[in-house]
């Protein structure tokens, strides 16, 4: 049975008439209230307590804020925040608002990193280049997937393999991450193209050379541990010169242009141009996905860490019985992977409490009434409006216990019925990503992959240790215990 509840209703479908209220919050003064919020933001409050503090201030998950980067670097940090599971759902209405370029917030990182293009993920469903680029994806997806999952257990076996290594070796313990970086951009390119970027000229730095380049695109939105004056300087006032990664960033391109090569033919059967074309493969892959993966397997395995023994038990019983049953030869299929109740709902849960993209944006495209839990508010075209998706998937008026990690959570019907209520992939879990919607072309591919670390996992082993701390943009995974299957 699933230890969850919500308080919401069938109803909500057709909510009554709430209590109109003026959008509470100040902007401030130009220039100066952002920069104060920005130090909040990232120093004396810090992230979440940033928004804890002015929703218990203004009594309201509908606000008025400034949104780091700020002056300089950001053309409007004004924004009205929406911090409810309620509010936060218009972001996914493209009838209501525009997504135009607001991919990463209030700022955008310079088009000199994508190749002198505005990549599909800045691009409004308005635009025609938008269902080009989304259909290729989708083409992509459907003609790779019978590969999916045997590259993922040939390159996931090396990093259990690197895993044994290490915690058998002289440290007694293995880094998590930097295994799965590798392991994560290795598959998604044998995944996506049959290629092993190793193979290549690009070579086994390729990782390295991704992740410098995401650093170029999402510096504003981090803290490095930096002197605060260094990091104001560089990394929140100022893009970082694209000329610095630009060497890196052919290397990667000349890559993705030879081994996408049947791909971006394709392309150009769909009207798309062949050189914009291998941008927007390279930015779904290596920003989409890998930088996807870099985020949410370390949370998979912090929960898993977190929870212990008790919950894997129950995940290697479920995973092992579930393939037994299926016959053949013992591998995960994807009929098995649907049957693992227990292991979907793990996956869900991770997404939920931790989501690896925790910001959404849209600007109003016109006047329009939103609505939270217990009140109405008046938008005004040309609005900025922000959700921090953290709080909206941990609202306590949908999710019992909202910041416990409870594995079952969406087990059985009323597990099913929260899944509307999980929103990581710019979208409801129970809508389906379409060319005239912003909702992320993997979705599916995401939850599967999700699903296959865990049961890959626990068919090698039967629990293990680690040790959790955080690092940019998730969290730090130290194996420190590996008990392989008995049986």
């Amino acid at each position: 049975m699933s230890t969850t509840q919500t308080s919401l209703t069938s109803s909500d479908a057709a909510p009554p008439t709430k209590p109109l209220r003026a959008i509470p919050g100040s902007y401030g003064f130009p220039f100066f209230s952002p920069i104060r919020d920005r130090l909040q933001y990232y120093y004396s409050q810090g992230r979440d307590n940033f928004f804890k503090t002015r929703v218990d201030q203004y009594k309201s998950t509908v606000f008025r804020t400034n949104m780091p980067p700020g002056p300089f670097m950001a053309k409007d940090p004004r924004v009205v925040c929406l911090l409810d599971a309620q509010s936060f759902q218009v972001l996914f209405d493209v009838s209501k608002v525009e997504k135009r370029d607001l991919f990463t917030g209030t700022y955008m990182p310079p088009t000199a990193l994508t190749g002198g293009y505005r990549v599909c993920a800045y691009l409004d469903p308005s635009e025609p280049k938008h269902a080009m680029n989304k259909k290729l994806l989708f083409s992509l997806l459907h003609d790779r997937q019978p590969h999916f999952l045997p590259e993922f257990h040939d390159t996931f076996s090396k990093l259990f393999d690197g895993l044994d290594a290490a915690v058998a070796g002289e440290a007694k313990k293995a880094d998590f991450n930097a295994l799965n970086d590798v392991s994560s951009f290795e598959f998604c390119c044998r995944a996506y193209f049959g290629v092993d970027p190793a193979s290549t000229s690009l070579g086994a730095d390729g990782p390295k050379k991704v992740s410098k380049w995401l650093l170029f695109n999402l510096h504003p939105l981090m803290v490095l541990g930096l002197p605060k004056i260094v990091e104001e300087i560089f990394l929140h006032t100022f893009h970082l010169p694209p000329f610095l990664v630009k060497s890196d960033y052919k290397k990667i391109y000349d890559f993705f242009y030879s081994a996408a090569a049947k791909t971006l033919d394709r392309a150009e059967s769909f009207g798309l141009d062949r050189e914009e074309a291998c941008h927007n493969l390279l930015f779904a892959t290596c920003f989409n996905s890998y930088g996807g993966f870099k985020v949410f397997f370390p949370d998979i395995f912090q929960w898993l860490a977190r929870a212990g023994e008790p919950l894997h038990k129950r995940l290697r019983e479920e995973i092992r019985s579930v393939v037994k049953a299926e016959g053949g030869d013992g591998s995960i299929t994807i009929t098995a992977l649907e049957k693992m109740e227990l292991t979907k709902s793990v996956v869900y849960e991770a997404l939920r409490i931790e989501p690896p993209v925790m910001f959404q944006y849209g600007r109003a495209k016109k006047d329009f009434v939103l609505e939270s839990h217990d009140s109405s508010f008046e938008v005004k075209e040309g609005e900025m409006l922000f959700g921090f998706q953290p709080f909206a998937t941990k609202d306590p008026k949908v999710f019992k216990d909202p910041e416990t990690f409870v594995a079952d959570r969406f087990v059985g019907e009323e597990g099913a019925r929260l899944l509307r209520y999980v929103y990581w992939s710019n979208g409801r879990e129970t809508d389906v990503p379409a060319e005239g919607n912003k909702q992320c072309p993997g979705k599916d591919f995401v939850v599967m992959v999700g699903r296959l670390l865990v049961a890959e996992f626990f068919m090698r082993y039967d629990s293990f240790e680690a040790e959790v701390g955080t690092v940019l943009l998730g969290a730090q995974v130290t194996i420190t215990k590996l008990s392989r299957a008995t049986g």
